[in-house]
């Protein structure tokens, strides 16, 4: 067992350079992998199960002893990300593919990557756990809601397909795992180290999928997409600080509402648009898979860097 905990925090800890690797390898040979897309909704619904299997009903106390940071986390989600992500397919004049591709991430909850790098930068990981949890919950209204909002006016968008897919791929798994956590506790706490495998090939799988589909897209705005994308998460990293700031949240706590805001379920984003848009839409899911892992771990070092015990109270 200290072995696969070591390899576990192993695979955790280098989950951007997986991401890059199986990126390469469907760019080098998108041909290979064209069939796997039809297989991404059952593999994310797993990795759904997994996230709900590591759940607990007492991880979301959160929300009594932190409502004001729930809240504020949460709402940063839906708010925040969405805004910045209209704003930037404005600025940047995106075709109307990507500019949907970009929208979609935003309108997504929050990642279960954010709990890592929370735990890498000493901030909040219970906080950390709630806000991801609730704002997945409440995915299969708002997502498609502010979808359909914001990306409506680009194409049409069928909010209620695409929330009962949601429903399908996230709500239903996700309960689903916490419930068995419940039920077979002792059983899963043995699985529970191979968790994180799960993910990382799921999303991996995810960007191998995407990216063999959308070869030609990258050669083309590969440039323009990584810009939109690293705008949209830094700016998501800033305001979620500063909306923590702004209610007199402790400086744990900004740095965890900070990451929680910046960092999407871009495997969920990528996966809708493929399902319901073109694989050019889902290109932005793809490159924020990677980039935001790899940005995530350079702002965790950041704030572990800049620690003091005054502030980290």
């Amino acid at each position: 067992m200290p072995h696969l905990l070591k390899l576990t925090q192993f695979v955790s800890k280098t989950f951007a350079l997986w991401v890059l690797l199986f990126a390469f390898l469907a760019f080098v040979s998108p041909e290979a992998f064209l069939e796997i897309r039809v297989y991404i909704p059952y593999l994310l619904g797993i990795v759904m199960f997994g996230m709900g299997i590591t759940l607990t009903f007492n991880d979301f106390s959160e929300v009594v002893k932190h409502p004001k940071s729930v809240i504020v986390g949460v709402v940063g989600q839906f708010v925040i990300m969405p805004a910045i992500a209209f704003a930037l397919a404005k600025l940047f004049a995106l075709p109307t593919d990507l500019a949907i591709g970009v929208i979609l991430v935003g309108a997504c909850p929050g990642g279960t990557s954010s709990n890592v790098i929370s735990y890498l930068a000493k901030g909040d990981v219970a906080l950390s756990v709630t806000m991801t949890s609730i704002s997945t919950l409440l995915a299969p209204l708002m997502t498609p809601l502010l979808t359909r909002w914001l990306a409506g006016q680009y194409m049409p968008v069928d909010a209620g397909s695409m929330a009962m897919s949601i429903v399908r791929m996230v709500l239903v798994p996700v309960v689903g795992g916490l419930v068995v956590r419940v039920l077979f506790a002792r059983a899963v706490e043995r699985v529970l180290p191979a968790m994180p495998w799960v993910s990382v090939l799921g999303i991996c799988y995810v960007v191998l999928a995407v990216v063999s589909t959308s070869a030609a897209t990258i050669l083309s705005a590969g440039l323009l997409v990584l810009l939109v994308v690293a705008c949209h998460n830094v700016l998501g990293y800033l305001l979620g600080y500063g909306a923590g700031r702004l209610v007199g949240r402790s400086a744990r706590i900004r740095r965890t509402i900070s990451i929680e805001v910046g960092m999407q379920n871009s495997g969920l984003a990528a996966t809708l648009a493929a399902s319901y848009f073109s694989p050019e839409a889902a290109l932005p899911g793809a490159v924020f898979s990677t980039w935001h892992n790899l940005s995530g771990a350079v702002l965790a070092a950041v704030y572990r860097r800049g620690d003091d015990a005054s502030g980290a109270a």
